[in-house]
């Protein structure tokens, strides 16, 4: 089993910064692209961004040039540094990862329980 572990989320003033983290733990064979995405009330979930194993990464356009995804391999933890923050930045951020847990098997894709990023004065 693969367990993801989302931590740092909290209340920040527009403007502010706030960095997430996300642990995987757990067996598999591969642990592949990771990522983040968030949830805002009577929204449907989209994306934030990906980091591949090689630490390519992709932003979805609202995030770029405020936000940073980062990987540390040898921890299996993505790091989103997010600055700049506005009030619509306000959702659940879940962390994802797609993981090959035996050699030859099909990819699944493991989500974390989300974690709560409010961004107010």
């Amino acid at each position: 089993q693969v367990q993801l572990v989302e931590s740092g989320g909290g209340l920040v003033q527009p403007g502010g910064s706030l960095r997430l983290s996300c642990a995987a733990s757990g067996s598999w064979f591969s642990l592949n692209t990771m990522g983040w995405y968030r949830q805002a009330p009577g929204k449907e979930r989209e994306l934030v961004a990906r980091i591949t194993r090689d630490g390519r990464t992709a932003y979805a356009d609202a995030m770029k040039g405020r936000f940073t995804l980062s990987r540390d391999n040898a921890k299996n933890t993505v790091y989103l540094q997010m600055d700049s923050l506005k009030p619509e930045d306000t959702a659940v951020y879940y962390c994802n990862a797609d993981v090959q847990t035996v050699w030859g098997t099909i990819m699944k894709t493991y989500w974390g329980q989300g974690t709560q990023v409010t961004v107010s004065s």
